[in-house]
């Protein structure tokens, strides 16, 4: 099975730079249905689901791989070497700004820009470090969702989306939850909230930008600036969008800080 038919992989646009974005925990591509036409005109659009979402592979998964956020950039790296992409503009939303970060660690040549939307390197506070959780929160947060998918998706797509006016976005993000895998969304769930690469940030130099909403329950104001300052060669937007989906809740502020961004 090729990279493509794993994970769901669909190119669009009339440019010849590649822009490749990458969907965050218990969502698919269809959440960069807001923000990704509007670089159609001036990009290579490509677009794919982690094994597990959306319309890719289940049966490609592999717990073993899948271990670590590793496993995850191994993928984008060989949907790159697959179609040919070179000089990649890189959009990664929550989890997967990190995973396109140890994806340009290992291919730094391949990348000339990253787009990291919401990052956070580690959702456990740590000392110094305020990530936005106690353990026991994360803990309790995830056997919550071991003893009820469908539970945990109701209760907690609404929180992390935020914009309680605007309760049609927290039932998007809670249909996207329901529809992913039950046994990979744990999964995923356990490597993605217990992880930590913060010392994964120093490794990369490419030119970035990170997007930081306000109000974000999942990576707080305080991880957008440690992400900034440990990332070299960073740009750090604070949006006046608030909750963790921009892409959903406030797609023309997203495109207008990227434009501005790649127009640098």
């Amino acid at each position: 099975m090729n990279p493509s038919q794993r994970n769901n992989v669909h190119v669009s646009g009339v440019g010849s730079q590649p822009m490749l974005f990458a969907h965050g925990f218990g969502c698919d591509q269809n959440m960069w249905r807001h923000v990704a036409p509007a670089f159609e005109q001036q990009y290579k659009v490509v677009m794919f689901d982690h094994v597990g979402h959306g319309r890719s592979e289940v049966s490609a998964f592999d717990r073993e791989k899948y271990a670590t956020l590793d496993g995850y950039a191994t993928d984008v790296l060989e949907i790159c070497h697959e179609l040919n992409l070179q000089r990649v503009i890189f959009v990664g939303h929550s989890v997967s700004a990190m995973i396109g970060i140890l994806a340009a660690a290992r291919e730094p040549e391949r990348f000339e820009k990253l787009i990291l939307i919401g990052p956070s390197p580690r959702y456990v506070n740590d000392e110094s470090y305020h990530g936005g959780f106690k353990k026991e929160d994360i803990e309790g947060l995830l056997d919550f969702l071991d003893s009820n998918h469908l539970g945990w998706s109701s209760t907690m797509a609404p929180v992390i989306v935020g914009n309680p006016d605007r309760p049609e976005l927290g039932q998007e993000l809670t249909n996207s939850f329901c529809r992913t895998d039950p046994e990979i969304a744990k999964h995923f769930a356990r490597v993605t909230f217990l992880s930590d690469n913060r010392e994964d940030l120093s490794r990369v130099s490419i030119p970035s930008l990170v997007l930081q909403c306000s109000q974000d329950v999942i990576a707080p104001q305080s991880v957008g600036e440690f992400v900034h300052q440990n990332l070299r060669n960073s740009k750090l937007i604070l949006m006046k969008a608030t909750g963790h989906c921009p892409n959903l809740s406030a797609p023309e502020e997203t495109v207008a800080e990227m434009k501005a961004f790649l127009a640098t």
